[in-house]
């Protein structure tokens, strides 16, 4: 597991968080350090047709090794990190033999990583976990899902008797911030169907996803002398204010779970002459997702008729459930399932609270389960990821390949 480790590591170290503020692909230049040394990699294990386009999009072919005709499937993962937290100067511990206790992360800033808070850290006890200085996140999302493809692509590069069929893999940038499939080239990559290799927890398997949306905020306002303001005054952090207010109290983040959607507030800034706001919003349920887009432009609506039109909103949607295109072709994800269960892993099938490359990409044609890549905690300071969950992971890659051929 060591060289998993070691690849893994040197991913991690590299900065590259992306950036919503941006309008180039990739949103941030660092994140070509990464890819470039992805493209090379996989040229040195042995990969072939590897290619990176001027958007940083990088695909690779492991060529098959039976003479049967066997279905082409891909394996996807993104190189980005999340602007939520800083990835700038990544300084990854390696804590082996885990005991099952607190682990102090940054003494200086008391900065610790506690199972009694973090409860599933307890399943890791006496494995090896990859954790943070606490300064910055880790960058296992999606670093330990590129990891995993490279390890097992070079596995199967050096077992040839391994049968299977042909496979592509594919690294993207921007995920972190809704755009990672924006310009995959689906048909330049030909595979039938993909598996991101993005999800959580070991065994984790998922085919449906939140509908997501973006929003974005803006009120002008008017700013006049308080002891003068009546009737003159028009404060547009107060009417922002007033718009979140009648958004439902209780949904949000850190009052759901499951399949229940929300709203998510995500920054806010303002005075009285200019406030601005952005938020997401999420829900499994088509109809529901409709809804609250709808209630959100109501309350607006509402506002700018008291307010005389102060209100601006924009609300783009984002990606969509991929439940509906993943069960038609369901059998794919049982034999991720069969995988899985192959080596002695229990399959969590759940639905994503969240989005990935996959949810965008089977709207584009290109079905994508997504599965566990082993990390926890992500996009901050308590990320880990445990060496052995990607060891696995990169063993399930394997084994779905050599289901594929074997059921062809």
């Amino acid at each position: 597991m060591e060289h998993i480790l070691e690849r893994f590591l040197t991913y991690a170290r590299m900065d590259t968080e992306s950036d919503p503020e941006s309008d180039t692909t990739p949103s941030t230049a660092k994140q070509w350090d990464l890819a470039n040394y992805l493209a090379e990699e996989l040229e040195r294990i042995g990969m072939q047709d590897v290619t990176i386009d001027e958007n940083a999009y990088i695909m690779a072919t492991l060529p098959a090794t039976t003479d049967k005709e066997v279905p082409v499937i891909g394996f996807i993962s993104h190189f980005d990190t999340s602007p939520d937290f800083t990835g700038a100067g990544v300084n990854p511990r390696v804590i082996r033999n885990y005991d099952g206790k607190d682990i102090v992360l940054n003494e200086e800033k008391n900065i610790v990583l506690s199972p009694s808070y973090f409860e599933e850290m307890r399943q890791y006890k006496g494995q090896t976990l990859v954790v943070t200085d606490g300064t910055t996140l880790l960058g296992a999302d999606d670093k330990a899902g590129i990891t995993e493809i490279v390890s097992a692509m070079e596995y199967l590069l050096q077992h040839p008797e391994i049968e299977h069929g042909k496979v592509r893999v594919g690294f993207t940038p921007d995920e972190e911030i809704g755009r990672g499939a924006h310009k995959f080239d689906v048909k330049a990559f030909g595979a039938e169907w993909a598996y991101t290799m993005d999800g959580s927890t070991i065994g984790e398997l998922e085919y449906e996803n939140f509908n997501a949306a973006g929003v974005k905020i803006s009120v002008k306002g008017k700013s006049v002398h308080p002891g003068y303001a009546k009737g003159k005054m028009v404060n547009a952090s107060r009417i922002l204010n007033e718009l979140i207010s009648c958004l439902p109290e209780y949904e949000t983040p850190e009052f759901t779970s499951g399949r229940e959607g929300f709203y998510h507030l995500t920054s806010i800034n303002g005075d009285i002459e200019h406030a601005s706001a952005q938020m997401i919003i999420r829900d499994h349920d088509s109809t529901l997702f409709k809804k609250r887009k709808k209630l959100l432009r109501r309350i607006t609506a509402e506002l700018n008729h008291k307010y005389n039109n102060a209100i601006e909103l924009e609300i783009k949607d984002q990606y969509y459930n991929m439940r509906e295109k993943i069960e038609p072709v369901y059998h794919i994800v049982e034999t991720a399932k069969e995988a899985m269960e192959s080596l002695g892993i229990t399959p969590i099938i759940k639905p994503i609270r969240g989005g990935t490359d996959g949810s965008q990409l089977s709207y584009m044609g290109l079905p994508c389960p997504n599965i566990f890549a082993g990390g926890h905690n992500f996009h901050g300071k308590y990320e880990y990821v445990p060496l052995e969950s990607m060891q696995k992971a990169v063993e399930v890659i394997v084994k779905i390949c050599e289901l594929t051929a074997k059921k062809a």
